[in-house]
């Protein structure tokens, strides 16, 4: 898995660079058809991993690109620039996430923030910051509970958290994967997303929530899986360790 690893995070990082070049720029904002923003960032970026993960021989599955009507046993998720719409209002908060799937789960994951440099990676049930083992924690009396910036309805989760009596100490608020990340090396403790997202948005960092002991469930508890039709996910939550 190492063999496989490497090569996501020198991606991930070549990624970050492309981005914080347009960053540094006056770019422009187009729109896809569903109305969300995509830039020359989301394009530099996916091409430069495209680049990297093509010759090891493994499908690639990205979100600027056309997507197979099936997915392979094994294959990469892929978001070139995850949290537009933080990259767009220069907030700083979003990520460069790629995952390996295997059998329908996330066995590999590296997020790079490429405004902060940070990168979290997991394989071989080993979750790293910059190459230092993180670890989730149990969750204290009072949880801290990260949720989205761009895609969070405050009402509903109030509603869920006061449902499930969830008891809240604290509310982060970040974009992009980095949320799982987040609750993976112990700074938040709970992470519900209730609403659609595509498995690029939370392959790698579930992977890499999972290798530093934490969960991905659907509002059932069914582990989050992959290879989904249209490559989309219903709600789900992230916890740190049980």
């Amino acid at each position: 898995m190492r063999e496989l690893l490497d090569p996501a995070i020198s991606a991930a990082r070549r990624a970050g660079e492309e981005i914080m070049r347009v960053y540094a720029s006056d770019f422009s904002v187009q729109h896809k058809a569903d109305r969300s923003p995509v830039t020359e960032a989301d394009h530099a970026a996916q091409a430069v991993i495209l680049d990297v993960l093509r010759p090891l021989g493994i499908p690639v599955i990205a979100e600027e690109a056309a997507l197979p009507d099936n997915a392979p046993e094994r294959f990469w998720l892929v978001d070139p620039l995850d949290g537009t719409k933080e990259f767009v209002a220069r907030r700083g908060e979003f990520s460069v996430n790629i995952g390996l799937i295997e059998n329908n789960r996330p066995v590999l994951g590296v997020v790079h923030a490429p405004v902060t440099g940070v990168t979290w990676s997991a394989a071989g049930g080993r979750a790293m910051r910059d190459g230092s083992t993180i670890s989730a924690r149990k969750a204290p009396p009072a949880v801290v509970v990260v949720h989205s910036r761009s895609h969070s309805d405050s009402a509903k989760l109030a509603a869920w958290l006061e449902e499930q009596k969830v008891p809240v100490g604290e509310r982060m608020i970040s974009g992009s994967a980095i949320k799982f990340c987040l609750v993976a090396e112990g700074k938040a403790d709970l992470y519900p997303r209730l609403g659609p997202t595509s498995e690029w948005d939370t392959a790698a960092g579930q992977a890499v929530l999972e290798a530093a002991g934490g969960s991905v469930t659907d509002l059932d508890g069914r582990p989050l899986r992959y290879g989904k039709p249209r490559f989309l996910n219903g709600s789900f939550i992230a916890r740190g360790r049980a």
